[in-house]
C-alpha cells in the first residue's frame, strides 16, 4: 500500500516540478528523492508488515512478503536506472519533470500488479502501467520511428486491453459466486465450464501480449527499437517482470488447481517464444534490435515460473526480476553512450573504453546464464522449478538447448568488444562521466553477489 500511495503522490510531485521548475537537472535529483523515500517506507512495510496508509479497500489489494519483495526489487532497480541513466532522460526533450512524472506513474501500476486481489484492479494496474508508457515510447517528437513505435503500441495495447475486459467478464459471468476476487472464484477440481475456459484463453492472449510471449510478441521489435533507448530500458525490465508478477499472482490464485488442464497452452507459447526469440536474435544486426529480441527469449524462461507455479517458481521470479532488469538497464546504459547500434559499433571497446567493455561482458554473460552471475542463478532456479513440477521434463531441456542458442548472438557483441579493432570513436565523447563508470560498478558488483549468494534476496519471501 505504500509504494501505491507514494508514487502516485510523487507522480504528481513531478508533474508540478516539470511546470515550476526550469532546470533540466534538478528533476533527476528529486526523483531520485522521492524514490529513495519509497524504497525505505516499502522495505518498512516488508520487515514489520504495517502499512503507513489505512485506507478501506474491501480486501482489493492484499500484500505479504512475497509481493512485498518484488516492489522492492522493481523499485530499487529503478533507483539504479534513474541514477545510470538519468542524464539520458534530459536529452529526450524539454519536458523531463513529465518523463520521471510517467515513469512514478508505473510504479505505481507495477504495485498495483503486483497486490491486486480482484479481477478489476488487476486492468487497472495493467493500465496505469500501460498508458504511461504509450507517450513515453513517442516522448521523442522529432523522430518518425519514435512517432510510428508509439502509434503501433497503443492500438495493438488497447486491442489487448480489450481481449483482457472480455476475459475477465466471462470469468465474472461463468464462476459460480459471480466475484471479481481471485480467490472466490473457486472453479473446482472437475471440468472448466466453456464461460471460464474462454475467459481464461482470453486472459492468457492479454497477458501473453503484455509480456511479449510468443506469438503475441510482434510488437516488440519495432516500439523497443523506435521507442527512445532511455525508456526501451524501462520498458524491457521493470514493466515485463511486473506483468510476468500480475500473470502468476493471477494464474496461482485463481486458476491453480486446474494446472493440468491449462499447463500444456504454457508449455507451447513457451517453446514458441524461446524459438522465435533466440533465433531471430541470431539474424539482428543491430544491438539494440537484438536486444528486443533478446527480452522475448528472457520471457520464454520466465514463462517456466508460469508452467511451474510452486516455491521454487517463486523464488525463481524473484531472482530473475533483479537479474535480468540489473544486467539490461546496465547494458542500455552504456548503448546510450554508444555511437553506432550495430554490432559493429562495438568494435574496440575494451580499448576505448576498458571499464565498458568489461561491465557490457559481464552483463552479457549474466543474460548468458554464466556461473557467478545473477543470470545463472536465476535460470537455475527457473529450471529447478519445471523439474519439480514433475511434468514435461523435456521442457527443461529444450530451454537449456534454446540457452545455449543465445550465448551465440550475446557473445558475438563479447567478440566485437575484444577481438574487433575499431574504425571510429567508439563511444560519444566526454558523454562517459566517473558517476555513470561508478553506477556500472555497482550494477556489476551487484550481478556477481547475487549470482553467488541468492540468499540475500530470497531469503526475504521468509521472514
Amino acid at each position: 500500500m505504500n509504494a501505491i500511495i507514494l508514487s502516485a503522490v510523487w507522480g504528481v510531485v513531478m508533474m508540478f516540478c516539470g511546470v515550476f521548475i526550469k532546470s533540466k537537472s534538478l528533476p533527476k535529483y528529486i526523483a531520485v528523492a522521492g524514490l529513495s523515500i519509497i524504497i525505505i517506507v516499502n522495505i518498512i512495510e516488508l520487515i514489520s508488515g504495517n502499512s503507513c496508509f489505512h485506507f478501506q479497500t474491501n480486501d482489493m489489494i492484499r500484500t505479504n512478503s512475497f509481493n512485498l519483495l518484488f516492489i522492492t526489487i522493481a523499485l530499487g532497480c529503478t533507483l539504479i536506472y534513474f541514477l545510470l541513466s538519468g542524464s539520458e532522460i534530459e536529452k529526450v526533450g524539454p519536458h523531463v519533470g513529465e518523463y520521471f512524472a510517467l515513469i512514478f506513474f508505473v510504479l505505481c501500476g507495477v504495485a498495483i500488479a503486483a497486490t491486486f486481489n480482484t479481477l478489476l484492479m488487476l486492468f487497472i494496474g495493467i493500465e496505469i502501467i500501460s498508458i504511461p508508457l504509450y507517450i513515453l515510447t513517442g516522448s521523442d517528437k522529432r523522430n518518425l520511428k519514435s512517432n510510428e513505435a508509439a502509434l503501433k503500441y497503443f492500438l495493438m495495447g488497447a486491442f489487448s486491453t480489450g481481449i483482457l475486459l472480455m476475459g475477465i467478464a466471462f470469468i465474472y459471468g461463468g464462476n459460480p459466486n459471480a466475484s471479481f476476487y481471485i480467490d472466490k472464484i473457486q472453479i473446482g477440481m472437475g471440468e472448466m465450464p466453456v464461460m471460464i475456459a474462454v475467459g481464461l484463453l482470453f486472459i492468457l492472449v492479454a497477458m501473453s501480449f503484455k509480456v511479449s510471449a510468443a506469438p503475441f510478441h510482434f510488437w516488440t521489435p519495432d516500439v523497443y527499437d523506435g521507442a527512445p533507448t532511455v525508456f526501451t530500458s524501462f520498458m524491457s525490465t521493470i514493466v515485463k517482470v511486473a506483468g510476468f508478477f500480475a500473470f502468476i499472482r493471477l494464474f496461482e490464485y485463481s486458476f491453480g488447481v486446474i494446472q493440468d488442464q491449462w499447463q500444456r497452452l504454457i508449455v507451447v507459447i513457451t517453446i514458441a517464444t524461446l524459438l522465435i526469440g533466440n533465433i531471430t536474435a541470431v539474424f539482428q544486426q543491430s544491438v539494440k534490435r537484438m536486444m528486443a529480441y533478446s527480452s522475448i527469449a528472457q520471457a520464454g524462461f520466465m514463462l517456466l515460473a508460469l508452467f511451474a507455479l510452486n516455491d521454487k517458481a517463486k523464488e525463481g521470479i524473484l531472482l530473475y526480476s533483479a537479474a535480468y532488469s540489473l544486467a539490461t538497464i546496465g547494458f542500455f546504459g552504456i548503448l546510450t553512450k554508444m555511437e553506432d547500434y550495430t554490432i559493429d559499433g562495438f568494435n574496440g571497446l575494451a580499448k576505448e573504453q576498458p571499464l565498458l567493455g568489461f561491465a557490457a561482458t559481464i552483463f552479457l554473460l549474466s543474460l548468458t546464464g554464466i556461473p557467478l552471475t545473477a543470470g545463472f542463478q536465476s535460470k537455475f532456479f527457473m529450471l529447478m522449478a519445471a523439474v519439480q513440477n514433475g511434468h514435461q521434463f523435456w521442457l527443461v531441456i529444450a530451454a537449456v538447448l534454446f540457452a545455449a542458442i543465445s550465448a551465440y548472438y550475446y557473445f558475438r557483441v563479447i567478440q566485437a568488444i575484444y577481438f574487433k579493432e575499431a574504425t571510429q570513436p567508439v563511444t560519444q565523447a566526454n558523454s562517459v562521466t566517473t558517476p555513470f563508470k561508478i553506477m556500472l560498478v555497482v550494477i556489476v558488483a551487484l550481478i556477481l553477489i547475487i549470482g553467488i549468494y541468492p540468499e540475500i534476496i530470497i531469503g526475504w519471501m521468509y521472514r
